[in-house]
């Protein structure tokens, strides 16, 4: 598996498995068992899906050494704010059934993320987290972290994909040596990505499946990848992809792709944030 190096010197394997809308805890707990069989050792959740003690019991079947995997979380809105945050990371802490997580995100950047951004800097001082990071922040609200906390995030986790490519986010993110970490990596299968003929032709010039080329797209532009998947075929299939390289011509055809904007959720509309704040985990 390769790995990315973050700002503090903590490596972070560059794919991993995502749980997002996997509820079943015994769905989510043979989907993380399947992708540890198959050679993943990051698996990213939250606090607002709801299964991270089915993670955590995968983790104890799976016969691993905890320092032989990246367990990523997230700290949800209603419980920004710095008591709330520590109370609901050891929380979550307890639910895993384990001492330290590797990288905690703050999910959104609304309410008071600042008090929740001083709760994880004193829990990743105090040994508890390996990284601290943050997810679906625009380049104005990273640069403004960056500039004013007293440790800045290590990674970024935002919606990116072929149809929203966030150009401008992995220029800000690389200024302030943040790692982007890319979730909806198949844009949740909308606007017909699966019927894209530059990604079809791509796919059928190297022997790989769409999903494969998506991915290894983003891994060649340093991105880290979260595919999700309950399906011990796609887990395994998405997981085969460094053995071949996209060409610069290839990834000149697949930039045409970008929108420009999300297909997934618009951050910037104000619903949008009504309806995030109004979730309560």
């Amino acid at each position: 598996m390769e790995t990315v190096t973050l700002n503090n010197g903590v490596t972070m394997p560059i794919l991993g498995l995502g749980v997002f809308q996997v509820p079943d805890p015994q769905v989510c707990e043979q989907a993380v068992l399947d992708a540890f069989n198959a050679g993943y050792r990051l698996i990213d959740t939250a606090e607002a899906y709801g299964n991270e003690e089915s993670v955590g019991s995968a983790f104890a079947k799976s016969g691993l050494k905890r320092d032989e995997v990246f367990i990523t979380s997230k700290i949800w809105v209603s419980n920004f704010g710095y008591e709330r945050t520590k109370a609901a990371f050891e929380r979550s802490l307890k639910r895993f059934g384990m001492d330290y997580l590797d990288l905690v995100l703050l999910h959104q950047s609304l309410s008071d993320y600042y008090g929740s951004w001083r709760a994880l800097t004193d829990l990743y001082k105090e040994g508890k987290i390996r990284a601290i990071g943050v997810s679906n922040f625009y380049p104005e609200r990273l640069a403004d972290l960056c500039m004013n906390a007293e440790i800045k995030p290590m990674v970024n986790q935002i919606e990116n994909h072929p149809y929203f490519q966030r150009g401008t986010d992995l220029e800000v993110a690389q200024h302030f040596g943040v790692q982007v970490e890319a979730w909806g990596p198949f844009a949740e299968g909308g606007r017909g990505i699966w019927q894209e003929p530059i990604l079809t032709e791509i796919a059928v010039a190297h022997g790989k499946s769409m999903a494969q080329v998506i991915l290894r797209w983003n891994i060649q532009r340093g991105v880290v990848v979260i595919p999700k998947s309950t399906h011990r075929e796609r887990i395994e299939e998405n997981i085969d992809v460094f053995d071949f390289q996209l060409t610069d011509d290839e990834k000149a055809r697949i930039a045409t792709l970008d929108t420009g904007h999300s297909t997934i959720i618009d951050h910037h509309d104000w619903h949008v944030a009504e309806a995030l704040n109004q979730h309560r985990v």
